[in-house]
């Protein structure tokens, strides 16, 4: 099972705008685009991705070969799907350590 993490770190907070303020000012991330729902700060070596919403804690992002046989084998083995958006497409999975990821192709 090949798989690797992606650059992106995708966070939710009831306010956007007031995350991405601190990420600025205190980690030197710089606001690279902003929509009504997702505020972009892309940094050296992650980007992180902001959005409205209850907070998940961090959401890294994983590629694998075949999003839903991934997502089989993970809660067979302990994981639960906390979000599974196929249109969008997205599919968080948070593993029996506390980690959340997107799975992605």
């Amino acid at each position: 099972m090949a798989n690797s993490f992606g650059t992106d770190i995708l966070l939710q907070a009831p306010e956007p705008k007031t995350a991405a303020a601190f990420y600025v000012e205190h980690l030197g991330f710089k606001i690279t685009g902003e929509d009504p729902g997702m505020i972009s700060l892309h940094g050296a070596h992650i980007n992180l991705f902001i959005e409205r919403g209850p907070a998940l804690g961090p959401v890294l992002e994983v590629t694998v070969e075949n999003v839903r046989e991934a997502v089989r084998r993970l809660v067979e083995n302990g994981c639960s799907v906390v979000k599974d958006e196929p249109e969008f497409p997205r599919c968080y999975v948070r593993d029996p350590y506390g980690l959340i990821y997107n799975l992605t192709t």
